[in-house]
């Protein structure tokens, strides 16, 4: 790759933050499997995207690592590297892993938490209602910011949980129902001339949550958040029957975006 290009990535990598090239190669990587513009399955042409970046070979497979170990790409030996599959088993196992291991995070959290806590529960259900008043016209390419901001809610609840792997797991099983919910949300989009829709209250759900959590009340917020999630999960089961086998998008990099509701 020539010196210019070089230069534009390592300055697009600073302009996002990106700690390191690493970071920055997984999460421009990570965004477009969960995108499907590698399907599902695909074989990753490792040279080709490490030419697109102008990395080194290291970290390449620094990242490469980084994605196997979220589930999102499996290694094959001497053969490389593939996306994961994606099932209607595999929707299942991930949903039944985030009723108990995201609502147990919950609990702790709500034991353990603080004014501090609270506080950061508060801020992020007033960035997700701020990005909620939009939802009912929002286009699909648009979705992230929403996306974003609901993964930030979730993050906050479990936020005060005493244990960091814990939290951990539940932020790789968030992570891996993401291509489930991209998924989803392009078919609701395409099914509706290219804007989302959501056929349910998440506003009230997400009010609810946050009440039971700040109020103290294990049952009732174990209870909310295990219904948010099977609720969602139950929705991208029905769509990804319907659609069968997700199909890759073939677009370019910039083009990625991230999709969600629990």
């Amino acid at each position: 790759m020539p010196a210019e290009a070089q230069r534009r990535i390592r300055e697009e990598a600073a302009a996002v933050g990106a700690p390191t090239l690493t970071s920055f190669v997984f999460e421009n990587l990570r965004r477009d499997i969960i995108a499907g513009i590698h399907a599902p399955g695909e074989k990753l042409r490792v040279e080709h995207i490490r030419a697109e970046f102008g990395v080194a070979a290291s970290t390449m497979r620094e990242a490469l690592a980084r994605l196997v170990s979220e589930g999102l790409v499996t290694a094959e030996g001497q053969r490389g590297f593939r996306v994961a599959p994606m099932s209607l088993a595999d929707l299942r196992d991930i949903t039944r892993l985030r009723l108990i291991l995201e609502t147990e995070a919950l609990v702790e959290s709500i034991r353990a938490g603080d004014v501090a806590w609270e506080c950061q529960v508060v801020a992020a259900i007033h960035n997700i209602t701020r990005a909620e008043e939009r939802i009912g016209s929002m286009k699909a390419e648009d979705f992230s910011h929403w996306e974003e901001c609901n993964k930030e809610f979730h993050r906050a609840l479990g936020a005060a949980c005493t244990s960091p792997r814990l939290q951990q797991l539940v932020e790789i099983l968030y992570r891996q129902h993401e291509r489930y919910r991209f998924q989803s949300m392009m078919r609701s989009a395409e099914d509706s001339g290219g804007t989302t829709r959501l056929r349910r209250n998440v506003h009230a759900e997400h009010e609810a949550l946050m009440k039971a959590a700040l109020d103290r009340d294990e049952d009732a917020a174990r209870r909310i958040l295990a219904d948010h999630i099977q609720i969602t999960a139950d929705t991208f089961e029905r769509r990804l029957a319907a659609i069968g086998e997700p199909k890759a998008k073939r677009a370019g990099r910039k083009a990625a975006g991230d999709s969600a509701v629990a």
